[in-house]
């Protein structure tokens, strides 16, 4: 009968919460955050604030994973700790709305971007969408091994680029002393603590291929405490770059701070270059995303929760072949049917 293959290491598994965690918020996010927080000190704070929750969350996470070392992830921890039916509720509202919506969401923004190199219309943003759930589901359908070392390959490239944008930041950008700004306010404070958080989502996913993870008592809870830690150092230099290189006036009106901060300092290619950074970094993300999803799926199938097929392994690729395409074709709909956007704001 076929099984899952342990093929995740602690580099790949690190790096699976790096790059889900380091998204495109990240390069938007921030005057989010501004705008709710507009000083100097205040916004700092917030992405300091923003990595402490993170990582409490993440040791609750790492001793739950040494406990339940199974997959599945926050199912088998709701299934464990409360009941059977919590954990269903979880997994169902993960395939329908939560998970899939959420790919189909970055797959939208990926398209986004890379209609701003190629520019086509409306429906050719949504084929490159769909094209993009389905190239990386197709990877990770050939299994754990190829779908973790594109993981690692584009976080890699995004962490190397990252390391790029900085240098530039910090050693061409005029830098000067940020403007006190206004007084920030308790309700201001926690709207900013909200928009962090977001950007520091995803850090979880890494539980859930817990059964393809090679010592998964030791190693997830390491790639959790090592992987936070990197975007944590990752996103207070990213924050300080913006905000020591832009005028606060700028960062507040911002849409897309990171592309106004590269132009600032080395012109609109450098901006152009911000917009490949964000479709390497929402694919990044998304492939962690894709290659989680499946094994909840695969878990509640064998619980007796979920279709039986849904469990099925590929007697080659040793992979929840059929919940990947499932996850695959739902997340499609969502984008072609444009239902996504409701998953966020209803």
């Amino acid at each position: 009968m076929p099984a899952l293959s342990r093929s995740i290491g602690l580099p790949h598994a690190t790096a699976m919460v790096v790059g889900t965690i380091i998204g495109a918020s990240i390069f938007v996010q921030p005057s989010e955050v501004s705008r709710a927080v507009p000083t100097f000190g205040g916004m700092l704070f917030v992405w300091v604030a923003s990595g402490a929750l993170t990582w409490f969350g993440a040791s609750i996470c790492a001793e739950l994973s040494s406990a339940f070392p199974q997959t599945g992830g926050v199912y088998v921890f709701l299934r464990e700790m409360f009941s059977p039916a919590v954990g269903f509720l979880w997994g169902w509202a993960m395939f329908w709305s939560m998970h899939s919506g959420i790919i189909a969401a970055i797959a939208m923004v990926v398209a986004r971007y890379a209609a701003g190199v190629v520019p086509v219309g409306d429906g050719g943003i949504r084929v490159i969408a769909v094209g993009a759930i389905v190239g990386l589901s197709a990877i990770n359908y050939l299994g754990v091994r190829p779908g973790s070392a594109v993981q690692t390959g584009l976080t890699l490239t995004k962490v190397v680029a990252i390391a790029a944008l900085l240098a530039m930041l910090f050693g061409l950008g005029a830098s000067h002393v940020p403007a006190p700004g206004g007084d920030v306010q308790m309700r201001g404070f926690l709207r900013a603590l909200i928009a962090g958080l977001f950007a520091f989502g995803g850090w979880h996913m890494v539980t859930y291929a817990a059964e393809e993870t090679r010592d998964p008592r030791r190693t997830i809870p390491r790639a959790l405490m090592l992987g936070v830690a990197v975007v944590i150092a990752v996103y207070l230099a990213l924050n300080a770059a913006y905000l020591l290189v832009l005028p606060l006036d700028r960062v507040l009106a911002s849409n897309r701070i990171a592309a106004d901060a590269a132009s600032a300092v080395a012109g609109p290619k450098a901006a152009a270059a911000i917009s490949a950074l964000v479709v390497v970094s929402a694919l990044g993300a998304m492939t962690g995303i894709i290659l989680a999803g499946p094994r909840v799926y695969y878990a509640m199938a064998h619980d007796g929760l979920l279709f039986g097929w849904m469990g099925a392994i590929h007697p080659r690729f040793q992979s929840p072949h059929v919940a990947i395409a499932a996850q695959a074709g739902w997340a499609s709909v969502l984008v072609l049917t444009d239902t996504y956007r409701a998953l966020f704001t209803r």
